[in-house]
């Protein structure tokens, strides 16, 4: 199945969100506006995915979301949930997983710092965190999801050999990842061949213009 998505106009996208939507729920004072979703959620698969079961794969920062519509495609017995905080790349992609009748992807408006009490424990078998945004500077650096928390959580619900996939194509992030992960402490740098056939926007980009880039994955 080949998309054409040139029947799918992409609408102005911010680079970044609202800084409140990097921060936990619990965090913020009084009300915000425009907040995703609480971090006390609750989830009927049956309306997120067409086979009603919970999701196989995890993409966070699913952004624009075509790794996560093309890894669908190839992935048809797979269901995949993507996580982002730009709303209008969530409705953008979601909106092609519809219109395309792709049953078993979709992105949820969220802020993954909130967690994933709605997800059960030892469930899910990859997440993709593939080129995040890099925050550089010093003052922004706090907004960086990737924390022992995070860590933690991604823990609980990967399956017993479950995979962490990381990708990056800036050496200081990289660094960082690798650096938060060994202070974790749980998780197994994985040796074998990176097994993932489709590529983020951002890899292809790598590509295109011959920057390197660095790619990981973990084992619980």
């Amino acid at each position: 199945m080949k998309i054409d998505y040139t029947r799918y106009p992409l609408p102005r996208i911010r680079r970044h969100a609202n800084p409140v939507l990097y921060f936990p729920a619990a965090r913020l004072k009084g009300g915000q506006l425009n907040y995703p979703y609480p971090h006390k959620i609750k989830l009927q698969w049956s309306s997120v995915f067409g086979n009603s079961k919970p999701p196989d794969y995890i993409d966070i920062g699913s952004g624009i979301g075509k790794f996560l519509i093309e890894m669908a495609v190839k992935n048809p017995d797979k269901n995949i949930l993507g996580f982002e905080i730009r709303k209008a790349a969530v409705e953008w992609t979601n909106n092609v997983l519809g219109s395309e009748r792709i049953l078993n992807g979709k992105v949820l408006w969220y802020s993954v710092v909130n967690g994933f009490d709605f997800i059960c424990d030892a469930s899910v078998e990859k997440i993709f965190y593939l080129f995040p945004d890099p925050w550089f500077k010093k003052r922004h650096k706090k907004r960086r999801a990737f924390s022992i928390e995070l860590l933690e959580e991604f823990y609980r619900i990967l399956k017993s050999g479950g995979m962490l996939y990381t990708a990056t194509d800036i050496d200081e992030l990289d660094t960082y990842h690798t650096e938060i992960t060994e202070k974790h402490e749980k998780f197994k740098v994985y040796e074998g061949e990176w097994d993932i056939c489709v590529r983020t926007p951002q890899e292809e980009f790598c590509i295109r213009k011959n920057i390197s880039y660095k790619r990981r994955i973990y084992i619980k």
